[in-house]
């Protein structure tokens, strides 16, 4: 069977690391990219330091099909991915044409500033990721994919991209929990499961809830099939230890 296609996530921003700003991306990605079959494999959050911008993406790039980045695209000068990604793939960093001109039209005569201006430069020979949520586009060069940091620009972004993207097969999960289960009780029978299907991923999610807490057993992977069996499986072990499974993900908290 072929594998799927794999991805990395880059989220670039001193604010993510000191605390300022929460990450909003990566669920929104992890989940947008298993659905097409392209499942994010690792996440990185880095610094807004141009030495470990380029080291890393030089880094995950040959080790993934797919790298995607967010943060660091706007006017400020902090803003310094876009430099950062033609350093590591050795092109000048350059006006884009068409960004440019698209950019210009929509600023009223002498506010296309410099700052402005800044968003429209990018590595030689990128392609745009254009959408209706910003005037300033995300770009592709090789495998990397360079996207806003804002969560409402970068859905945007990705979901113009995403027809453009080579996936697999979709990742899907099924999921069965069981209140008042305890961890250690059902580990042994648990990673039994897991050892007759190898093909998926098998997590024990503990949750905590007024009404009572308990655990979440959820099968991830390409194999549905698998997956449903496995949950039964699990459903049946709920059973055998004296609790009661009910399908699907616990209600929310």
């Amino acid at each position: 069977m072929t594998q799927n296609p794999t991805a990395c996530l880059l989220v670039i921003g001193n604010e993510v690391l000191s605390g300022r700003t929460q990450d909003l991306n990566i669920k929104y990605l992890a989940t947008r990219l298993g659905e097409i079959g392209i499942p994010l494999r690792e996440v990185r959050v880095i610094p807004d330091v141009p030495e470990t911008i380029i080291g890393t993406l030089n880094l995950v790039r040959a080790m993934f099909d797919h790298v995607f980045t967010t943060g660091g695209i706007g006017p400020t000068h902090d803003d310094i991915t876009s430099e950062c990604v033609s350093a590591a793939f050795g092109l000048p960093h350059e006006i884009h044409p068409e960004a440019y001109a698209k950019m210009a039209v929509g600023y009223a005569p002498g506010e296309f500033n410099a700052a402005r201006q800044r968003m429209a430069t990018m590595p030689r020979g990128a392609t745009l990721i254009e959408c209706a949520a910003s005037r300033a586009p995300g770009f592709n060069i090789g495998n990397v994919h360079v996207m806003a940091g804002v969560p409402r620009i970068m859905q945007a972004q990705f979901e113009a991209l995403a027809p453009t993207l080579a996936g697999g097969l979709p990742v899907i999960s099924r999921a069965v929990h069981a209140t008042g289960a305890l961890e250690g009780r059902i580990a042994d029978g648990l990673a039994a499961v897991q050892g007759r299907y190898p093909q998926l991923d098998l997590g024990s999610y503990p949750y905590y809830r007024e009404g009572g807490n308990g655990v979440a057993i959820v099968a991830k992977g390409t194999d549905a099939i698998a997956a449903e069996a496995a949950i039964r499986e699990v459903t049946v072990l709920f059973g055998e230890l004296g609790y009661t499974p009910k399908q699907g993900e616990p209600p929310a908290a």
